[in-house]
């Protein structure tokens, strides 16, 4: 795709004899031969800001998207399933944690650190996905958060690989490959309920019908009106290299016909495949109630949000001992 470098980057960011022109172009240059930026590599100002935006609410994401799971850590109905959902929602944790670190490289030279990123979380000021803001009322709900939610965002992530920015790809190649495992989890919690009781199925249905709006609401908006600047600019600097709606139609093609063949159904009695397009035509979700969603006004967006709060304000005194532990090492002395 090409786009025009003023178009996109704005007269007041490029050209009109800005002193950092031929560092700007210079970098566009680098990104058009497919090398890779380091986090102490010159960058241009709207660069970080969309990889901050980008890595910021992935890595928040992940350690949101611990929370509905968590929640079914007591309640799994084998000693077997409670130490593998116990064992994901580490694994997610720890993937948040590792993507805010790569983070703070980039916060770092405008003066932010890790701890305004969760204070703008608690202010509403950090997004976070719309599918962690949902109920998971039932254990099949644990089960389709397994498979499918993060079946989309292995699609999503497996894309990612390939960004220009490369601390955080060396970060997804970890995340992607305990993401699978993740997905596999959930495929067998999903398996075992298809093949289970009546009461089983139907309340596996039931859980796919309830995340089914949530899974399209995935990846973002489709660009029927047009690429959004957020998108053109991640397209451009090569952070992503797909559109939305190419990341959903990738998500079609790889779990519908697998729920079809679960006999399962869906709640769009008009989703189909188009063999002359090449294409899954669906009904379009409410987008305005993912605005609202992501806004934080979701089913469980405040609930989880106090729980985030409650436990990062009892974890202080974690952080301020390893911080007076550094301190002392760097200057001699100890504790």
């Amino acid at each position: 795709m090409h786009i025009d470098d003023r178009k996109l980057l704005g007269d007041q960011e490029y050209g009109n004899g800005h002193p950092d022109d031929e560092k700007r172009r210079e970098f566009l240059a680098r990104i058009e031969r497919g090398e890779k930026i380091e986090a102490d590599d010159w960058m241009p100002d709207d660069y970080r800001r969309q990889l901050i935006k980008l890595i910021a609410m992935h890595g928040i994401s992940e350690v949101m998207g611990a929370l509905p799971e968590k929640e079914w850590v007591p309640k799994a109905p084998t000693l077997r399933r409670k130490l593998a959902i116990m064992a994901k929602v580490q694994d997610e944790m720890g993937h948040g944690q590792l993507l805010l670190r790569v983070a703070e490289d980039l916060l770092a030279p405008i003066g932010k650190t890790r701890e305004d990123l969760m204070n703008d979380l608690f202010v509403g000021k950090l997004k976070f996905h719309n599918v962690f803001h949902m109920e998971a009322p039932t254990w099949a709900d644990a089960g389709v958060i397994g498979w499918l939610v993060d079946g989309a965002a292995i699609i999503t992530q497996t894309m990612s690989l390939s960004t220009s920015y490369a601390p955080y790809a060396r970060a997804l190649q970890r995340i992607c490959a305990e993401e699978k495992f993740h997905m596999q989890h959930g495929e067998s919690i999903v398996l075992s309920l298809a093949e289970g009781t009546p009461r089983q199925r139907r309340m596996l249905q039931e859980a796919v019908n309830r995340w089914w709006p949530a899974l399209l609401m995935f990846f973002g908006p489709p660009e029927d009106g047009g690429i959004s600047s957020n998108q053109r600019l991640n397209l451009r600097y090569k952070i992503r290299s797909k559109t939305n709606e190419e990341l959903r139609q990738e998500f079609f093609h790889k779990y519908v016909p697998r729920i079809f063949h679960l006999g399962l159904t869906l709640p769009d009695e008009t989703i189909r495949y188009d063999e002359k397009e090449g294409r899954w035509h669906y009904r379009q979700p409410d987008w305005n109630e993912f605005k609202r969603i992501i806004k934080g006004n979701g089913p469980r967006s405040k609930e989880r949000l106090r729980l985030r709060k409650i436990s990062y304000e009892e974890g202080k005194w974690v952080r301020d001992a390893l911080l007076a532990k550094q301190r002392n090492a760097v200057w001699g002395g100890s504790v």
